[in-house]
């Protein structure tokens, strides 16, 4: 059995997931800073007969990150599949003029030293494999920046320029980079933007190993 990461793992789109990919029959590493929280997500997996177990880190302490992943191999098998979603903090949403260097610091950290991080991670279990996916769902602000939104937009936006470059050096190797630009957020009564219908398209990125981004509909 092989496993699917989910860092920053949560009750919505997170667990969809989770059960979409457990049907599949990969196993289900939750990844996110409340180990509690954690626990009650994969026992509720497993009563589905899902294989999960949480691992807690925060995305922005690199070694707390690393030991979390490398965790998760060793107890539920090779990671073959990740999916890097942690939510943006409230304060990251500022309009342009008011943002300050200091303000960038958390947004760079979640979206670009957290995926770096996990990349180096487990791009050696996936190259031993033959095969691997990198899933990163975004929301609008990472193909058209948002100036109420600063910081993801910024941060958001050098995370799928790290993205495409690996899909592009990675694809050789069997292994398929892949962003789902979610426009209207997740939930709120759109049926295309539910977690469930967004799981379903997360694992078709991954079965079809198409292009690189894909939007859940067109931003305008």
């Amino acid at each position: 059995m092989t496993t699917l990461a989910i860092v920053g793992a949560g009750p919505g789109l997170g667990l969809a997931v989770a059960r979409r990919f457990g049907r599949e029959g990969f196993a289900v590493a939750l990844i996110a800073r409340n180990a509690r929280k954690l626990d009650a997500l994969a026992q509720e997996l497993g009563v589905d007969g899902i294989t999960a177990a949480g691992f807690a880190a925060d995305v922005r302490d690199r070694a707390s990150l690393q030991a979390a992943l490398d965790a998760a191999a060793g107890r539920l098998g090779e990671i073959e599949i990740v999916q890097y979603s942690p939510l943006p903090a409230r304060e990251y949403m500022k309009p342009v003029l008011d943002t300050t260097a200091d303000d960038l610091v958390g947004p760079l950290q979640l979206s670009v030293l957290g995926p770096v991080t996990v990349v180096q991670r487990v791009l050696p279990g996936m190259r031993r494999m033959g095969r691997g996916t990198l899933l990163f769902p975004n929301g609008a602000s990472a193909a058209r920046p948002r100036d109420a939104a600063t910081g993801t937009s910024v941060a958001f936006a050098a995370e799928s320029a790290y993205a495409q470059l690996l899909h592009d050096a990675l694809a050789p190797e069997n292994i398929h980079v892949a962003q789902l630009i979610i426009p209207l957020g997740i939930g709120g009564g759109e049926p295309d933007h539910e977690p469930e219908a967004l799981a379903d398209r997360l694992w078709s990125l991954h079965a079809e190993r198409g292009r690189f981004r894909t939007f859940v509909r067109p931003l305008d």
